[in-house]
């Protein structure tokens, strides 16, 4: 567990992987715009140039990627020909529970493993090791890698098979938009009824209303601070979009969550994908 290749170095994945760092781990990084590694490098991680370059002959690679293309092309499309028989994939990465189950076969299919770790809370809490981490997959794999698990979280949880992890942080992306979303529109009546902007903010995130996610987003919000963002507004789109799709697959209703997601639609088609998703406060008609 010494040996780690990481791929993926955003936000949350450089967090990880500076994490990791500092508890001993020695990693080989790769990511697509190379600069985000720079302090990595700095720090001591060993830079390849290509995800097949990080990769190669590795025993265990951590994903931290954007969405199932991205997993597809680098996983599957150029990760796999080159590890190591037996290697086992640990990834963070955001996808449909259905994809999740996918991977885990078709890897599985090639004499290889999935662990599938999803992770919840922002790119400071992954630089401190405070993250939650649900995983899902066999229980032997977990085992395994629970040591690099641990560094990365206050909270490490098996769940069950493929797509349970997958699903929990979902529910608790669902729910993180639908604060955002309503709180957004809570700020805009108020100062619609003469109320003054940032003393209204301060006393939502005050009261009792109010929760840990609520009162970070509120912050931006009354700071008019949007980058960089900590969790971007195309990303939570992405994720909204994954469960009220699965959903109605399943023949759930979720008309609250529906409206949310046409928020952030019209949030990423206005050009604010890239900013925190509290940006949504300033597309309040």
């Amino acid at each position: 567990m010494n040996q780690l290749a990481f791929i993926g170095l955003g936000n949350m994945g450089g967090g990880m992987a500076h994490r990791l760092l500092d508890q001993g781990h020695r990693l080989t990084v790769f990511n697509r715009t190379s600069a985000k590694a720079k302090p990595l490098v700095e720090a001591g991680a060993v830079l390849a140039d290509s995800p097949e370059g990080a990769a190669e002959g590795q025993h265990v690679v951590l994903l931290s990627l954007s969405d199932e293309r991205a997993v597809e092309e680098v996983l599957f499309g150029r990760v796999v020909p080159v590890l190591a028989p037996g290697a086992l994939v640990v990834d963070t990465s955001t996808v449909s529970p259905g994809y999740a189950r996918d991977a885990a076969g078709r890897l599985s299919a090639q004499g290889l493993r999935r662990v599938e770790a999803c992770v919840v809370g922002n790119p400071f809490q992954a630089r401190e090791g405070a993250l939650r981490v649900y995983v899902s997959g066999d229980e032997d794999d977990f085992a395994e890698v629970r040591p690099v698990l641990d560094a990365l979280g206050t909270q490490v949880l098996h769940l069950g098979p493929p797509g349970t992890a997958t699903s929990m942080k979902l529910v608790l992306n669902l729910l993180l938009g639908a604060q955002v979303a309503a709180l957004s529109e809570a700020i805009a009546y108020g100062v619609a009824s003469g109320l003054d902007r940032t003393q209204l903010i301060t006393s939502i995130s005050d009261s009792g209303f109010s929760s840990v996610v609520m009162k970070f987003r509120a912050a931006l919000m009354k700071e008019n601070r949007y980058e960089p963002a900590f969790f971007r507004a195309d990303l939570m789109e992405k994720d909204i979009d994954i469960a009220t799709t699965a959903a109605h697959t399943a023949g759930l209703t979720l008309p609250v969550l529906d409206t949310v997601l046409a928020r952030f639609h019209a949030v990423v088609a206005a050009g604010d994908g890239a900013k925190d998703a509290a940006v949504i406060a300033e597309h309040q008609a």
